[in-house]
């Protein structure tokens, strides 16, 4: 099989991992908390297509981005992956399990959901799309990094939120448009979290101002085994928010679902 157009980080060994990113970043986003489940897990973190090393070819929706994901799966001879995605890299985590609902051994959305955009947010990310176009990404990666974090953290931590916002402002702005157009036309995948046969975690910020948390309490009850955390003094980024609070949360989510859980 020939080598996937998407790039990825490959660590660790065992049952495996599949780690996706949000937007604006990329892979490195997870570097930290990737290191840490690989002492028991084969861990595999992609630059989803115009994010770091994996160029943007042409207009890329969420659907064939979860088909990049797939064919990394079968060029490392992985049958079945517990999917970890955050934002954004949920919405692509979502995508999978409808396409390939057989190949998960747990799904898990950081911040994130199954949901389409309602009509506000859609919006808003039209506009953004406009600002892209018009004034580039400069204004808009400096107001959304600053939306990402907790206020306190914020304060406390400016240096980590500056490297965040260099993170993003490696993206192309062509890229970043591609991804918002992907986010728009995401199908609604309530109804595959509902029918999807492995576990599915929730965690979820409390004070998040990109994604609700309330948005993602009226679907954390879906699944028929889920396992949901409400992390209070956090914003939109609990890998670099409360990173040890997050390892033990999906540490304990994924051994749940490769081994407390079986039969």
């Amino acid at each position: 099989m020939a080598q996937p157009e998407i790039f990825y980080r490959k660590t660790g060994d065992g049952p495996a991992i599949v780690l996706l990113h949000g937007f604006p970043d990329n892979g490195e986003i997870w570097s930290d908390i990737a290191g840490q489940l690989a002492e028991h897990y084969t861990v595999l973190v992609p630059d989803l297509p115009g994010s770091g090393r994996s160029p943007l070819k042409g207009p890329t929706s969420l659907n064939e981005m979860a088909i990049g994901i797939e064919e990394i799966m079968s060029f490392e001879e992985i049958e079945k992956a517990v999917l970890i995605g955050h934002s954004m890299g949920g919405y692509t985590a979502a995508a999978f399990a409808r396409l390939f609902p057989a190949r998960i051994a747990g799904l898990s959305f950081v911040h994130s959901f199954a949901a389409t955009d309602d009509e506000q947010k859609t919006k808003l990310r039209k506009k953004t799309i406009s600002l892209l176009k018009n004034s580039g990404k400069k204004v808009f990666v400096g107001q959304m990094t600053s939306n990402l974090f907790a206020p306190s953290f914020l304060v406390k931590h400016p240096e980590q939120v500056r490297s965040k916002e260099e993170l993003g402002m490696r993206m192309e702005t062509e890229a970043m448009i591609n991804f918002y157009e992907g986010m728009i036309g995401r199908d609604d995948n309530r109804e595959v979290i509902q029918n999807v046969k492995c576990p599915v975690q929730w965690v979820i910020g409390r004070q998040d101002n990109v994604t609700n948390y309330k948005n993602i309490m009226k679907e954390c009850h879906l699944s028929t085994v889920n396992f949901v955390t409400l992390y209070g003094n956090c914003g939109h980024m609990s890998m670099v928010e409360q990173p040890d609070m997050l390892v033990k949360d999906l540490k304990t989510f994924i051994e749940y679902c490769y081994f407390t859980g079986q039969p």
